[in-house]
């Protein structure tokens, strides 16, 4: 038996993605040289909307890249099927740029780890951080997001699962418990 509880709706969401929007802005003195980069799933979305804030704000577009860490992981040998590799739709220049990287959440900081591989990978960037919706913590890595639209403290056996209009056709955040 699942037991659900939600943790944001969809209000809730916008006023996190406000937040970080403004506090990137703030971090960075303005949004010069700045690359947000989706990390896919639900990380693409996230860093559209973001970018979509900012420029509510600045009137800049800030250029929204698109991430695939699936052979950045390092939990490929532990997997027996193949992965599948989606696009990574990286087409600006990394060097020089503050990156920011969007994820919807952020437990071990593993995949926070292979997405700074691999944005290492394309280029030597000013600046990385790490944008997240939820923080849920387990650290396994010494990774601290920069920006946390919600931290949300759990056990392990929960879930967090995050659902957007883009790619589930809701906008929720709840935490499941097996």
């Amino acid at each position: 038996m699942v037991k659900s509880k939600e943790l944001l709706d969809e209000k809730a969401i916008q006023r996190a993605l406000t937040r970080i929007s403004h506090e990137i802005i703030e971090k960075n003195k303005g949004v010069e040289d700045i690359v947000l980069v989706g990390i896919k799933t639900r990380g693409i979305p996230l860093a559209e909307r973001i970018a979509q804030k900012i420029y509510e704000v600045e009137n800049v577009k800030v250029p929204v890249a698109i991430l695939d860490i699936t052979f950045y992981r390092d939990d490929l040998k532990h997997k027996s099927v193949q992965p599948i590799v989606h696009n990574t739709d990286i087409k600006y220049d990394v060097d020089n740029k503050i990156v920011i990287l969007v994820d919807d959440v952020i437990y071990t900081g593993r995949t926070a780890r292979a997405a700074i591989d691999a944005v290492i990978d394309m280029g030597r960037p000013k600046y990385i951080q790490l944008a997240v919706l939820i923080d849920r913590g387990h650290r396994e890595l010494p990774i601290r997001p920069d920006f946390v639209g919600k931290n949300i403290p759990t056990s392990k056996e929960e879930i967090v699962r995050v659902m957007l209009e883009e790619t589930d056709e809701n906008n929720l955040v709840v935490i499941e418990k097996h």
